[in-house]
């Protein structure tokens, strides 16, 4: 029963550890990228407005490193771990959309999640 147990904690803990993104959350994760990248829309990183390449191409980056370290598993880990604030500084991300009020960058990438998986179901 203790060896039981004792493996039950050990795979528990790795499973907590292990986390990488299943086919859907990897799929989703695309699609916010790819909104970002067709959208239009600025993005600002500490301070400076960026264009929709440039913004999808840090957030790749930041993405890839999560991946690595296994700190992604859903596409609301992607969005606050990589796409809602800078790492180094962390002040919030902003996006502006033409014609629309600057917002905080997590939430444009909620909405959009939402939005998403409506369309999915």
């Amino acid at each position: 029963m203790k060896l039981f147990l004792a493996c039950l904690l050990v795979f528990v803990s790795l499973s907590a550890i292990a986390k990488e993104p299943d086919a859907a959350a990897k799929r989703e994760i695309e699609h916010l990228l790819n909104h970002l990248a067709t959208s239009g829309c600025q993005f600002n990183r500490n301070g400076a407005w960026y264009g929709p390449s440039q913004a999808v191409s840090h957030l790749k980056d930041k993405y890839d490193y999560l991946l690595k370290h296994n700190q992604v598993a859903t596409a609301e880990d992607f969005i606050t771990k990589a796409a809602s604030e800078s790492s180094a500084s962390n002040k919030a991300y902003l996006v502006k959309c033409a014609g629309q009020q600057e917002m905080q960058s997590g939430a444009w990438f909620r909405a959009e999640l939402d939005k998403f998986r409506l369309q999915e179901k």
